[in-house]
């Protein structure tokens, strides 16, 4: 009899230290996408903050082109005022479309293209872009890992019944995946 005790008591014990490890770990998995979306965030914020930068380049050369700086300026404050992956996504293919357009207008100023501070700017938006990618990715990556733990069996059920949700993906538009045709 006292033995069935302390079996029963063993197999509590290790159901609640099994309950405990999987809440913990379902926690600091949320953690981490929240970590690596704070990092996209950050990532396309400098990136956000380096255009007006450009624009303003632009602009001494390029005054007539009001309305590609009106689209790059409205495509910013969208892009600024995202809330979510998706939100970020569409503000995303908007400025990159942008972009696109301030970069066709450059072509038409050769002493622009030469200019010093273009070509910083340029050098700063590239390296900003490749930091972009990373941290879409890394963040992409710790959403998978979190949706399919969060998936699996048992830990779904611990899932469920503390409100552990499925995160969504950072995903591009198919108008995005296209590379654009920007010639210097």
């Amino acid at each position: 009899m006292e033995r069935k005790k302390l079996v029963t008591i063993a197999i509590i014990a290790i159901v609640i230290i099994m309950l405990v490890t999987s809440y913990n770990k379902l926690n600091t998995m949320d953690e981490k996408v929240d970590s690596s979306w704070a990092q996209v965030e950050n990532v396309l914020k400098r990136r956000a903050d380096l255009i007006p930068n450009l624009v303003n380049t632009v602009k001494g050369y390029a005054k007539h082109e009001k309305e590609v700086l009106t689209s790059i300026t409205e495509a910013r404050s969208k892009f600024n005022s995202a809330n979510s992956p998706g939100e970020y996504a569409d503000a995303n293919t908007e400025l990159n479309n942008a972009l696109t357009k301030l970069y066709a207008v450059v072509e038409n100023y050769p002493e622009l293209k030469a200019n010093e501070n273009f070509l910083n700017l340029q050098d700063e938006l590239s390296g900003t872009e490749n930091r972009i990618a990373t941290e879409r990715g890394r963040y992409n990556e710790s959403v998978k890992e979190y949706n399919t733990t969060i998936r699996r069996f048992p830990t779904n059920i611990l899932a469920r019944l503390f409100g552990f949700e499925k995160r969504e993906y950072f995903k591009i538009s198919p108008e995005d995946s296209k590379a654009p045709d920007v010639n210097f």
